[in-house]
């Protein structure tokens, strides 16, 4: 089972990386993560698409989201929704395949420092991911990152690290 995972923010300190990335290595220890930063893109615009076609950026990460069986993406917010850089990456690799997520099995996660946890951006990508093929497996927030995660001892909050263990189970199960 190929799992790859990544944080929707281009910030190098990207705590959503890293929930992912932790995530994603309970499900398989083999799992891939992927830097967003290696698919840097202009502003997508209907203008531009038409003038420049699609960007090696853009199918580069289609062809990288089509060796998944399992996808972990953990959302990052700013101000209440996918962040600018991540949803420019989504238009346009939506632009190259409508249904992204197509045949791949995957788990929407998000973190912040604070206590809702992102869970707007992730309520939109619960809503939108679904249209573009993916099967949501399951969903989990994590509020208070820095209190509730550990580098070396992952979700350090017993009630959510239960939670986040049953999500795991349930992204290992393949029918």
């Amino acid at each position: 089972m190929k799992v790859i995972a990544f944080g929707a923010s281009y910030s190098k300190q990207s705590i959503n990386k890293q929930f992912a990335s932790y995530v994603a290595q309970q499900i398989s220890s083999e799992a891939e993560t992927l830097d967003l930063n290696n698919y840097q893109l202009p502003v997508y615009t209907i203008d531009l698409e038409r003038e420049i076609g699609h960007p090696q950026a853009a199918i580069d990460f289609v062809h990288k989201l089509e060796e998944a069986d399992v996808l972990v993406i953990s959302i990052a917010e700013h101000n209440g929704s996918y962040t600018a850089a991540f949803k420019n990456l989504f238009d346009w690799a939506s632009r190259v395949k409508l249904k992204l997520f197509e045949d791949m099995r995957v788990v929407l996660l998000s973190t912040a420092p604070g206590a809702r946890g992102g869970i707007s951006a992730l309520e939109d990508a619960l809503d939108r991911f679904p249209r573009h093929g993916g099967e949501i497996v399951g969903h989990f927030t994590l509020p208070n990152f820095n209190e509730n995660f550990s580098e070396e001892l992952g979700v350090t909050h017993d009630e959510l690290r239960e939670r986040l263990h049953e999500l795991v189970n349930a992204a290992m199960v393949v029918e």
